[in-house]
């Protein structure tokens, strides 16, 4: 009997790694079993075994983490990261909706500086209709003999969210429909042997029943992916950061995590017949790393100058705080005014000019401030690079927030207020959770879900529907990021420019002692 030649071929993703380079916990200097670099190990080892090997990065990689912001706000040469990829061998990344955070001349001299292509066949340049960062996908010839294509997508979802300016004179096309498109074209005109798709984007339905697991509103579109884009063998997914190793109607898929949580690994074993190559097994899997995986040599040596300066701007001291400022409990937070979210309030206020402010809790690791403040301690709560935008809204737009807002609660089995399961699954949201400045207001989360404001009020006297007022608020949910649809195309009175870190770190070095707020304008209460 004639032997059938055969190939493993090992395709290894990460993804969400947003900035965690080293294995380093930045709001305490601590080790932790995560980053690029205890991942490079995990990738190296793969390597060795002399197989066939595809390496993709899914996005998000060059925000998140105090490195990153540090290494934006100093851009020298080719981007640290960059050259961490370049190093550990990558064949193609996918840009992420935060690889936009910074405006596109960063993230062009990314993908200019990058050996490797970035892929994404779904955003566009608006005025040529043609992928706007490289070619949509990547032929990779393994073996010298099996060609394997690697099609990138986006989530299209991106300008629901991302400050106009990042994203002016890109078209984001529908991820489904490009994938259905080039998936049929790839399989007409390049005839792969292995087809593999790195998609910016999750899971829409669960994995098992099929069942919606959020509002099928675009922003995930994993699963349909799978089922109505013929063609795929193995799906790479990300931006919900969960941890997924499986099969979806044929499809291997894997997600892993955030922060170098994972490398996602398929393992695809193939073999010749009649001249042409077929996917014999498929298995789906996530490399962990623990205390034992060693940092990768080559990634920590790259980004060492840069993490040494980052230490150095991170342990300066910006200024002090009066009064208790701390958050001990991120849940307790979202239940009565506290004194860290009204020093944010401040800082909108002053930055903007406007008449109301709101804002969430953008991190359940933010701890707030102690007595002595640093950079450290203002990236550490503002994780996220949102600039502000001031929307003119009316008492109805406000009380519309404040109920959406109060979805965000379910009751617990003793009757009192917890978080509801929507705000846990897929994937966690607390960042979706509002909370107001220059209003008062209260939640009554023990009755239906759009009838739990009983109180709002502005200098005690009730908020009428058509008064109109000046509302500052990221730049996020002024695009209605978060299900905020009642802000989506409200007129905009001011757009900033500077991130939240920037003008909170601006704040507190101008007033050198800020003071813990004791107003308590707002509540959230169950029963009567």
């Amino acid at each position: 009997m004639e032997q059938k030649e055969r190939i493993i071929c090992r395709i290894m993703a990460t993804s969400d790694i947003h900035g965690y380079i080293r294995d380093i916990d930045y709001r305490t200097n601590g080790k932790k079993d995560t980053g690029l670099a205890k991942l490079g190990s995990l990738i190296r080892q793969v390597r060795e075994r002399g197989e066939a090997m595809l390496l993709i990065d899914n996005g998000d990689l060059l925000q998140g983490s105090p490195l990153a912001s540090f290494a934006a706000a100093r851009p020298e040469g080719t981007h640290p990261f960059i050259q961490a990829l370049d190093a550990l061998g990558y064949d193609a990344a996918v840009p992420g909706n935060h690889e936009f955070n910074y405006g596109l001349p960063l993230l062009r001299q990314a993908v200019r500086d990058s050996r490797f292509p970035w892929l994404s066949a779904n955003i566009v340049d608006e005025s040529t209709g043609e992928p706007a960062f490289g070619p949509p996908y990547v032929v990779k010839w393994l073996e010298g003999q099996l060609k394997a294509v690697i099609l990138g997508l986006t989530t299209h979802y991106i300008p629901n969210w991302e400050n106009p300016r990042h994203i002016e004179g890109l078209k984001f096309r529908d991820a489904l429909e490009a994938a259905k498109e080039w998936v049929r074209r790839i399989r007409d005109t390049e005839r792969p042997d292995l087809l593999i798709v790195s998609y910016h984007g999750g899971f829409e339905r669960d994995l098992e029943t099929g069942e919606p697991t959020e509002r099928l509103s675009g922003e995930n579109q994993g699963y349909a992916i799978c089922a109505e884009a013929e063609g795929i063998d193995v799906l790479v997914t990300g931006h919900q950061h969960r941890l997924i190793a499986g099969e979806v109607n044929g499809v291997a898929v894997v997600q892993p995590g955030s922060g170098g949580q994972a490398v996602g690994m398929v393992t695809v074993e193939l073999e010749k017949s009649g001249g042409r190559w077929a996917v014999t097994a498929k298995r789906a899997e996530l490399l962990q790393p623990d205390e034992a995986t060693p940092a990768d040599e080559a990634v920590m040596k790259l980004t060492g100058e840069l993490e040494r300066r980052t230490q150095s701007w991170l342990d300066e001291p910006i200024g002090r705080a009066e009064g208790d400022l701390r958050i001990d409990d991120p849940f307790a937070c979202r239940l009565a005014a506290h004194p860290f979210i009204s020093f944010v309030h401040q800082v909108q206020l002053a930055a903007t000019g406007a008449e109301l402010s709101n804002t969430a809790l953008l991190s359940e690791e933010a701890r707030g401030f102690g007595t002595n403040i640093t950079m450290r301690d203002v990236l550490s709560n503002f994780v996220y690079p949102n600039t502000l935008t001031v929307l003119r809204l009316t008492g109805k737009d406000i009380r519309e927030a404040l109920e959406q807002t109060a979805a965000y609660f379910d009751m617990d089995e003793a009757g009192g207020p917890a978080v509801s399961r929507a705000y846990l699954e897929p994937k966690p949201q607390h960042y979706n959770y509002d909370m107001w400045a220059g209003i008062e207001y209260e939640l009554n989360v023990s009755l239906p879900v759009g009838k739990r404001v009983t109180k709002l009020t502005r200098g005690g006297e009730p908020v009428a529907d058509d008064r109109s007022f000046t509302v500052v608020m990221s730049n996020y949910r002024a695009a209605g990021g978060g299900d905020y649809d009642m802000f989506r195309g409200k007129p905009v009175v001011l757009e900033g420019a500077d991130d939240m870190a920037v003008l909170a770190a601006d704040y507190i070095r101008r007033h050198g002692v800020i003071r813990a707020d004791g107003e308590r304008n707002w509540r959230v209460v169950a029963g009567s």
